[in-house]
């Protein structure tokens, strides 16, 4: 029987394993995992209720974790504006993303942090997009952004999209600014934060379905310290499930 709660017994870390948005009925989902990444409020912020409904009918000591709204980090030409129910005015198009130091992004900071008190979620994580360049503008924005918004306890994860980022500017602003760097492991190493954490996007895309032996790499990687393991691909109950399984094996077997 899959346990909800699954310790690496050679080392003592610990792996949290679910799936980024609900890969199955709520129900269903509670039953089988202890963790999710909330996916929508990136796209728009649910009312409160919806995250109060969320938190209450979620069993004992499951968690939720949840992506920044994507006002903080990306700018309205993105496609995923699209589904954005606001409207944003025409004039004020270049204050939203990248971090900015306006008002738009910080009341976009203050809302974010809001519902991720109403949902419980300790770890908010924010995603940029492989337009987010490593430019002094862009750098300038971040450094103003994590220190001076109020982090109210949360723990607060970056995850950088594109290779223009190089390990060590990646190193050196995680370690300043107090963030966790999130990668998929597959693709990258993570750089700095006393956990990982890990989404899974696909080795060649959101159809790859992960294999047993990549599942085994993935292991190895979950045993070096504290690891929270998201799926975001087609195959993502499926894969859980699997490395769930695997784990719990490798575990019956110390």
């Amino acid at each position: 029987m899959i346990q909800k709660a699954t310790d690496i017994q050679k080392t003592g870390a610990k792996a949290k394993i679910g799936c980024c948005g609900f890969a199955v009925s709520q129900a269903e989902y509670f039953r089988l995992f202890q963790l999710i990444e909330i996916q929508q409020t990136f796209y728009q912020l649910p009312q409160l209720k919806t995250a109060e409904r969320w938190q209450q009918s979620a069993p004992q000591g499951f968690e939720f974790t949840m992506k920044a709204w994507q006002l903080i980090t990306h700018e309205p030409i993105s496609p995923t504006y699209r589904r954005l129910r606001e409207k944003i005015e025409p004039s004020r198009v270049a204050c939203y993303g990248s971090f900015r130091s306006t008002d738009e992004v910080i009341e976009a900071w203050r809302r974010t942090a809001q519902f991720a008190r109403s949902l419980g979620a300790r770890i908010i994580l924010f995603q940029c997009p492989a337009s987010f360049e490593p430019n002094r503008e862009n750098i300038a924005n971040m450094q103003k952004f994590f220190t001076t918004i109020d982090r109210q306890g949360f723990c607060l994860a970056w995850e950088p999209r594109g290779a223009a980022w190089s390990s060590e500017l990646i190193f050196e602003l995680c370690r300043n600014l107090d963030l966790i760097h999130c990668v998929d492991p597959f693709k990258d190493k993570p750089q700095y934060g006393n956990f990982h954490y890990f989404r899974l996007h696909g080795i060649s895309g959101y159809t790859y379905r992960y294999t047993d032996q990549d599942l085994q790499t993935l292991m190895a990687w979950v045993r070096e310290k504290p690891t929270y393991v998201l799926f975001n691909n087609q195959w993502m109950k499926e894969n859980a499930l699997r490395f769930m399984e695997l784990i719990e094996q490798q575990g019956a077997s110390c």
